[in-house]
C-alpha cells in the first residue's frame, strides 16, 4: 500500500479530528463506545475491528466487535479474555502492530469459533495514567499490514476515546448519584410526612389519611386502602381508602384472619407483592381489574410484635420495591402502626375516664344531693300530715325543707364548680384566678377575695402559671364541696425565685389524718401538678380552724 504524502495525511487527520469532537461531545457510553470502534474500523481501513473497555480494577468488562457477522460472534462461547496480544497490549500500555498474528510469539491462539485473522493493530485507550480500553484492528484492507499513518491515526482516536469515554463515565456517575440523592430526598421526604403527621395530630382518621398517602405518593401509586383490626381481634375492617379506581378494591369491607391478602398478611406478618393480579388475588373486585388494576402489594402494621393492621396498594402497572425502599416501608409502617395503636389506646382511654367520671358523678349524686332532696321530700310529706293537728310542727318541718333545699343548691353549685372545663385562657394568670374567684362567688354564694400583685408576674413560664390555676380551682372546689365556709380568701405573690399561691378559708376544716379521705383524689393531684414544674403543695388544717392551702412554682424554668 502506497505511503500517503503529508497533505493527504493532514487531511486524514483533520478529518478524524472532526469526527472525534462528535466523540467528546457525546455523553451516552454505550453510543460512545460503538461510533468508536466503528471509526477506528473505517479510518484504519480494516476488515476487523473491535473495542475492549476494562472496569476500575483492570478486568474487561465489555467488548464490542465490528465486522463480524452475527453467526460468528454466536459461534464463540466467550468473548477474548485478554491474554497473548491483547494483554501484552494492556501491560506494555503503548501500541502494538504486528504483520501476522499467528507467528507472534505473545500470540496464545484465539476463542474456539473465532474465525482466522493476521494483520493486527492494538492501541491502549488511555486517560491519564489510567488504562480505560483498547482498540483493536485485524486484517489491512488492501495490504498485508497495518501502517504507521493508521498507527498515527488510531492513537489520535484513542486519544479522543479516552476523554470521551471519562466524560461519559463522570456524567453517569453523576446521574447516578443524583439519581441516588433524589432517592433519599423522597426517602427524608415520606420519614417527614409520616413523623409530621403522626406527632401533629391524634386524631387517628388524620394519621391515617396522611400516612395512605404519604406511601402511595412515594411508591408512585394510583390506590390505597387501610385495615385495622376490630375489637374481636380477628377481623379487620376497612377504615380508610383512597385512590382513582371507582369504588373500593376489594369485594368486602372486612376480612378474617388468614382470608384474602389482608387476611394473609395480617396472619403471616409478613409484606406482599402480587404480580399476577388476574390469578393471585382473591375479592378483587372485577371492576378494578377491567379499570387496569395489574399489582397489588400489602404491608402489615405492626406494634409491640403484633399485626394490627394492613396497608395495601395497587396501580395498573408492575411496581419494583428494591431492598432499601423495602427496608423503609417496614420501618414506617411499623412506626405508623405503633401510633395508631398508641392514638386507639388514647381514645379507649378517654372512653374509660368518661365512664368513671361518670359512676363517680353519680356516686356523688346519690350519696349527697339525692339523699338531701329525698330528706326534703320526707320532711315536707310530713308538714302535709301536721298540717291540721299542729301547724307549729307543720311550720317547722317547712323551714326545715326550706334549708334543705338551699344546702342542695349550694351542693349543686359546687359539683357544677367542680365540672368547669380546666383551661387556663390566655397567659395571664391574675386574669385567669380573678375569673375563678368570680366564679366560686357567684356559685357559693359566698366571700370571696384575691389578692395579687399589679405587673402580673411577667416572664412566669406558661406552664407554671398552668399548674398555679388548676391548684387554685382543685382547692376551691373542694372549699365549695366540703368546708361550709362563709369566706375564702385567695392570695398570690412572687419572691425572688418562687411564685406563690394560698388558699384560705373559715370553713370547718379537718383532721390531716384524714385528709385523703377527705379531700380524695384532688389533694393528689394538686401535689401532682406543683411537683410536676418543680415545686410543692402544703396544706394546714384541724377541726372549726378552717383550712389553708399553700403551693408554690419556680419562677424560672
Amino acid at each position: 500500500m502506497p505511503v500517503l504524502t503529508r497533505e493527504q495525511l493532514e487531511e486524514r487527520l483533520t478529518s478524524l479530528h472532526r469526527a472525534s469532537l462528535e466523540l467528546v461531545s457525546d455523553l451516552s457510553l454505550d453510543t460512545v463506545l460503538e461510533r468508536i470502534v466503528r471509526l477506528a474500523r473505517e479510518e484504519a481501513e480494516a476488515d476487523y475491528a473491535a473495542l475492549g473497555v476494562f472496569d476500575e480494577a483492570g478486568d474487561l468488562v465489555q467488548f464490542i466487535p465490528v465486522g463480524m457477522a452475527e453467526e460468528e460472534v454466536k459461534k464463540m462461547p466467550y468473548p477474548p479474555k485478554g491474554l497473548g496480544l491483547l494483554g501484552a497490549l494492556k501491560q506494555e500500555r503503548k501500541t502494538l502492530r504486528v504483520r501476522d498474528i499467528q507467528k507472534d510469539p505473545r500470540s496464545v491462539g484465539f476463542p474456539p469459533g473465532h474465525p482466522p485473522m493476521r494483520s493486527f493493530l492494538g492501541v491502549p485507550i488511555l486517560f491519564g495514567e489510567q488504562v480505560l480500553g483498547q482498540i483493536y484492528l485485524t486484517d489491512k484492507l488492501g495490504g498485508e499490514e497495518f501502517t504507521e499513518q493508521d498507527e498515527r491515526v488510531i492513537e489520535t482516536l484513542a486519544a479522543y476515546a479516552g476523554v470521551a469515554i471519562n466524560n461519559a463515565r463522570l456524567i453517569r456517575a453523576l446521574t447516578e448519584r443524583d439519581q441516588s440523592l433524589t432517592k433519599k430526598n423522597e426517602d427524608l421526604t415520606l420519614i417527614n410526612t409520616v413523623a409530621t403527621a403522626i406527632t401533629r395530630s391524634l386524631d387517628l382518621d388524620e394519621i391515617l389519611q396522611k400516612t395512605l398517602t404519604s406511601v402511595m405518593e412515594y411508591l408512585k401509586v394510583e390506590n390505597g386502602e387501610i385495615f385495622l383490626k376490630d375489637d374481636n381481634g380477628s377481623d379487620f375492617r376497612l377504615v380508610t381508602h383512597k385512590g382513582k379506581f371507582n369504588g373500593h378494591l376489594f369485594t368486602r369491607d372486612v376480612f378474617r384472619m388468614g382470608e384474602g391478602i389482608i387476611g394473609e398478611v395480617a396472619e403471616s406478618g409478613q409484606p406482599y407483592i402480587s404480580k399476577n393480579v388476574g390469578k393471585e388475588v382473591r375479592y378483587l373486585r372485577q371492576k378494578v381489574f377491567e379499570e387496569g388494576c395489574r399489582w397489588v402489594a400489602a404491608f402489615p402494621l405492626m406494634a409491640r410484635g403484633s399485626v394490627i393492621g394492613v396497608m395495601v396498594v395497587a396501580h395498573h402497572q408492575e411496581i419494583v420495591i428494591d431492598a432499601p425502599q423495602a427496608e423503609l416501608l417496614e420501618a414506617i409502617t411499623s412506626w405508623a402502626g405503633i401510633t395508631i395503636e398508641n392514638v386507639v389506646l388514647q381514645q379507649q382511654a378517654q372512653r374509660l375516664a368518661v365512664l368513671e367520671e361518670r359512676e363517680r358523678i353519680g356516686m356523688d349524686l346519690h350519696d349527697g344531693i339525692i339523699q338531701s332532696i329525698y330528706a326534703v321530700g320526707l320532711a315536707l310529706d310530713y308538714a302535709r300530715v301536721a298540717l291540721d293537728e299542729d301547724t307549729q310542727q307543720a311550720k317547722q318541718k317547712i323551714e326545715q325543707a326550706i334549708d334543705g333545699l338551699n344546702k342542695t343548691i349550694r351542693d349543686i353549685r359546687a359539683y357544677i364548680l367542680d365540672l368547669r372545663p380546666r383551661e387556663l385562657y390566655g397567659n395571664n394568670l391574675i386574669q385567669n384566678l380573678n375569673r375563678l374567684v368570680d366564679e366560686y362567688r357567684v356559685n357559693t354564694l359566698s366571700e370571696a377575695t384575691l389578692t395579687a400583685p399589679e405587673d402580673g408576674l411577667v416572664g412566669l413560664p406558661v406552664s407554671h402559671a398552668t399548674a398555679l390555676f388548676h391548684i387554685c380551682q382543685e382547692a376551691l372546689a373542694n372549699v365549695a364541696k366540703h368546708a361550709h365556709a362563709r369566706r375564702v380568701d385567695v392570695r398570690l405573690w412572687a419572691t425572688r425565685d418562687r411564685v406563690l399561691l394560698e388558699v384560705a378559708d373559715n370553713g370547718e376544716g379537718f383532721d390531716l389524718r384524714q385528709m385523703s379521705i377527705t379531700l380524695g383524689h384532688g389533694l393528689s393531684n394538686m401535689h401532682i401538678r406543683a411537683r410536676k414544674v418543680g415545686g410543692d403543695v402544703e396544706v394546714t388544717s384541724a377541726p372549726g380552724e378552717g383550712t389553708t392551702v399553700l403551693a408554690w412554682v419556680p419562677r424560672r424554668k
